[in-house]
C-alpha cells in the first residue's frame, strides 16, 4: 500500500496447497492483487555474511507488517 510503483516483490509464508489455491500468511499486498510469479526460498541463496543498512529503513518500516488492530 505505501509503494509508489504498482509492481513488487514480497516474500511470505507459504500454509496451504488446495489445487491452484495457496494459502499463505505475511503477504505485502491488497487482498485481490494479481500474482504474477511464485519462487522458493531456499537459506543457501539468502544473504550470504552480515547485512548491513543504515537505520532508516528499520524505522520507516516498524510495524510494517502488524495488524490494524495492533498498531
Amino acid at each position: 500500500m505505501r509503494r509508489l510503483n504498482r509492481l513488487g516483490v514480497s516474500r511470505c509464508r507459504l500454509l496451504k496447497i488446495d489445487g491452484r489455491d495457496l494459502q499463505v500468511e505475511g503477504l505485502d499486498a491488497i487482498d485481490g492483487t494479481p500474482v504474477l510469479d511464485i519462487k522458493p526460498w531456499f537459506e543457501e541463496m539468502g544473504t550470504q555474511g552480515e547485512v548491513r543498512q543504515p537505520a532508516w529503513p528499520t524505522e520507516m518500516l516498524k510495524g510494517y507488517y502488524a495488524t490494524p488492530a495492533a498498531q
